[in-house]
């Protein structure tokens, strides 16, 4: 990709970071939204459950394929491709005539999505060649979450209360339009010099893992958990991740580069992703149940509450980014790991949402673990990697946060379902106690999720950890740096690239 001027990369990172707007906003306005959709199409807490992981699962069993994808045939054709789709399946989406074929379109909603953020964080690694000046970048991406999580509780709620459900849908189509028109005359075509062959039956294993795991998880309350179905796919997602870890070990091309995770830092930016965003996944489908269905506040009430939360999200998130370019990932990963530690305690054992000034306190801390994890994940999973597999390293860290709120919401919402069979009764408005009981489990999960960002941060971060990505991307290089048997040593040096 040529140098491109300072005003130039502006102008792409903004069209990139349109693409996370309308995917996070997306995510944030749907959780706003539950509880109406839940009446309107009579849906259960496994309904609500799957509206938010057929999106977020689809989603991450194909990021890696879309990053791979677009590092061999060109990442603005894959983009653009991206937000054509993203778009006609949000508009279906608000067409959905039952649950049903609102999952459908949710799904079609993602195979466009998966096509957006691996993607767009390619672009950005690729136009932002200077280590700081990609960091800052990245913190400004990081932002984007912060004000699609701002924005999007205020805005679905408005329009929840206002229009309806549906019309949560109709905001994409003209961001994902302008998106579309930008990237097609600013954003030039960039490939891999040597990208990866398809690995379609990788993918196939990864589409079976997760799907699999995902729908173990969300019907064992109803089904059982020692059911022969529940048992027979948790056999099946064990058997496809060890057919997934032998298989890829083997490939010259592998969709999964296990390579990538000899590296402590990018390892343990892999754990912290899955781990922070199951907490997000949790905490946002959570509080959306018990503001609306508890306390009985409206659409945008309730978006108001979570307000204080995405504010501190959308202040630190550029914040976090300047400090990682500064002075490395440590200290926004202790913050992170503290903070969702702390607010999840503080639901888990004093019951912080019976009190609006201690729920508030807990939000602000939850904000502020969220807004700074969220810099250092993408920075540690693209740093040091070669510039020729940045589609692929940013792509597991995408699949990384996917998969860590699919498994959230599935978690979260199957633990909630079983204290509320427990309890005997089910919540309704005016129900806090029955809730705060049936729930205090699933803030436990919370908490042990920020216990683990916290741990894994400071293991990750230190002079061992940053030998391994030294080493790690020594190895990385060395199949383009010496030709291989027979090969002209030119020919071997052309798939070379900068790190």
């Amino acid at each position: 990709m040529p140098e491109l001027s300072h005003r130039r990369r502006m102008l792409v990172l903004a069209i990139c970071c349109m693409s996370l707007l309308i995917v996070s906003l997306d995510n944030t306005v749907l959780n706003v939204a539950l509880p109406a959709m839940r009446h309107d199409l009579d849906a259960s807490v496994a309904g609500m459950q799957w509206t938010i992981d057929a999106y977020t699962l689809v989603l991450a069993s194909l990021l890696m394929l879309a990053g791979s994808t677009a590092d061999r045939i060109g990442r603005r054709k894959v983009f653009m491709a991206g937000l054509v789709v993203f778009t006609v399946g949000s508009a279906l989406c608000s067409l959905a005539p039952s649950l049903e074929a609102l999952i459908a379109f949710r799904m079609v909603q993602a195979v466009g999505g998966s096509m957006l953020n691996p993607v767009a964080m390619s672009i950005i690694t690729n136009t932002f060649t200077d280590p700081r000046e990609r960091a800052r970048a990245i913190g400004v991406w990081g932002a984007v979450v912060g004000i699609s999580m701002a924005a999007g509780p205020v805005v679905g709620g408005l329009l929840v209360d206002s229009v309806g459900w549906r019309s949560i849908f109709w905001i994409n189509l003209p961001v994902g339009i302008a998106a579309l028109l930008l990237t097609w005359r600013y954003i030039s075509e960039s490939r891999a010099p040597k990208a990866r062959r398809p690995d379609p039956v990788g993918q196939l294993l990864v589409i079976t893992l997760l799907g699999s795991l995902t729908y173990a998880i969300i019907e064992a309350p109803q089904k059982g958990w020692t059911s022969v179905e529940i048992l027979l796919f948790a056999a099946l997602a064990a058997a496809s991740l060890a057919g997934l870890l032998v298989y890829e070990s083997r490939r010259t091309d592998p969709l999964i580069e296990l390579r990538f995770f000899r590296s402590a830092p990018f390892s343990g930016a892999t754990i912290i992703a899955v781990t922070a965003f199951a907490a997000l996944g949790g905490f946002l489908f959570l509080n959306t149940l018990y503001l609306q269905d508890v306390r009985g506040l409206s659409a945008l009430d309730a978006g108001l509450y979570m307000l204080p939360m995405a504010a501190v999200v959308c202040v630190l998130s550029p914040l976090s980014g300047r400090i990682v370019a500064s002075r490395g990932p440590r200290i926004p990963l202790l913050v992170a790991g503290g903070s969702i530690a702390v607010s999840g305690l503080m639901f888990a054992a004093f019951d912080a949402e019976t009190g609006t000034a201690s729920m508030f306190s807990a939000y602000v801390l939850f904000g502020l673990g969220f807004g700074a994890v969220n810099a250092p994940i993408t920075n540690t999973a693209v740093s040091g990697m070669p510039r020729a597999q940045a589609g692929v390293a940013a792509a597991v860290a995408s699949t990384s946060r996917q998969i860590g709120q699919t498994l959230g919401v599935a978690v979260i919402g199957a633990v909630l379902a079983a204290g509320v069979a427990d309890a005997g009764s089910s919540y309704g408005t005016g129900a806090a106690d029955d809730f705060v009981a049936a729930s205090r489990a699933a803030w436990w999960i919370i908490t042990g999720c920020g216990v683990c960002v916290l741990l894994v941060g400071a293991v990750s971060s230190g002079p061992w950890a940053r030998s391994t990505a030294r080493r790690t991307a020594e190895r990385l290089e060395e199949p383009a740096a010496v030709a291989p048997s027979g090969a002209p040593a030119g020919q071997a040096s052309a798939s070379g690239t900068k790190a």
